[in-house]
């Protein structure tokens, strides 16, 4: 057994052993269970993939005379102003208001929410227009300005209230015509499948049932350093599972950070087909290998981690939702999948590769003494 004090002591010291999610099925397979708990201190996740249920809160620094605002939009993007005078919300998956949407299906959604937090974070200028029916105290009734992320704003704080989706289904088309998801384009009569995770490396495949994840937990959140506030919506812990890993969507958390903090190369607008627009979040959470059962649960293999695959041109719309086959994410990272008596492509949404420079930057940071962990208030999300 080991506390999490213990591990941030050695990582004070420089004597932490830290390796990532796919290194350490090396290690013990090299060393064994017992010795390789003993020894490493830290195993890094990291998952980069489309998290539609983020934003940003925003806190507009006060113009002279003051304004509470009423409506507010940037860039023609209208975000949500029924908070205190200066405060809003701006949703990853909002849209322009002159945005023809799918009125010619399928729309392109070139630009929305998400693009507007990417340039944000990048210091780009955006425009700013409010309304208001003015106050004695905020007599301000319109606002017009081009506004930066570090000038303008007092407070950004990135609140997404569900991100990390602990496994998904994979997506297919059983109909005799494309259509266009949030899985991505799907062509007819089984032409491809698409999935959504990163597999071995992803946080919450590492730590099933969040033994050490929960309210308070510090993480890499669009490459700086935010929080876990607990489970997201959505979450589900009672679910049907393979060896502790969920076969259908399980677990999801809610997180925070500080938006002027964050780097654009792990906050990307989106945009989908058909379908709209959303926002690419990079996370990384450390887990602490406190015990056996832990380090054993960081030793899942893509082999070992099944997925539903549900037809989305009738059964998913509709409710129904039946289950036409599991794969496991070796296949599905193979490049193809045999279904339906054919090989079929299969096609990812996230980013292995970004997944593990996440898991990366956060081995580097913590080895390194620039990053601690915090022992989460409540667990078992």
């Amino acid at each position: 057994m080991k506390t999490i004090r213990e591990i941030n002591e050695k990582i004070k010291q420089g004597k932490a052993v830290v390796v990532n999610a796919e290194e350490i099925i090396d290690i013990v397979e090299q060393k064994g269970i017992k010795r390789s708990a003993e020894e490493v201190d830290v195993v890094t996740t990291g998952t980069f993939a489309p998290m539609c249920s983020s934003g940003v809160f925003l806190n507009l620094k006060q113009p002279k005379p003051k304004i509470k605002i009423q409506r507010v939009w940037l860039n023609n993007i209208e975000a949500y102003a029924g908070l205190a005078a200066a405060d809003f919300y701006l949703g990853a998956t909002q849209l322009p208001e002159e945005d023809p949407l799918n009125k010619v299906h399928p729309g392109r959604f070139v630009y929305g929410g998400g693009h507007l937090i990417e340039d944000l974070v990048a210091g780009k200028e955006v425009e700013l227009r409010a309304i208001a029916y003015g106050t004695d105290c905020y007599p301000r009734r319109e606002l017009r300005q081009k506004v930066r992320l570090k000038r303008d704003f007092n407070d950004a704080i990135l609140l997404n209230p569900r991100n990390c989706y602990q496994n998904y289904n994979a997506a297919v088309n059983l109909s005799s015509k494309i259509i266009y998801t949030y899985m991505g384009m799907l062509k007819p009569n089984l032409g491809n499948i698409t999935y959504c995770s990163a597999g071995q490396l992803s946080p919450l495949l590492n730590d099933p049932f969040c033994r050490t994840i929960g309210l308070g937990t510090r993480i890499f959140l669009g490459g700086g350093i935010g929080y876990v506030l607990g489970k997201g919506t959505q979450s589900r812990a009672e679910v049907r599972r393979r060896k502790g890993v969920p076969v259908v969507p399980g677990l999801t958390l809610s997180v925070k950070g500080d938006l002027k903090q964050m780097d654009r190369y792990w906050l990307r607008g989106l945009s989908f087909l058909g379908y709209g627009a959303s926002l690419m979040v990079g996370i990384g959470i450390p887990i602490p290998i406190i015990d056996e059962e832990m380090l054993r649960y960081t030793t899942i293999r893509d082999r070992d981690i099944y997925v539903q695959v549900i037809d989305y041109s009738r059964d998913y719309p509709y409710g129904e939702e039946k289950v036409l086959a599991e794969v496991n994410y070796q296949q599905l990272k193979s490049g193809k999948v045999r279904l339906g008596g054919k090989e079929i492509p299969a096609v990812p949404l996230s980013s292995y590769f970004r997944a593990k420079e996440i898991a990366e930057i956060l081995k580097k940071w913590i080895s390194q003494g620039k990053f601690f962990l915090t022992e989460a208030v409540e667990t078992g999300v």
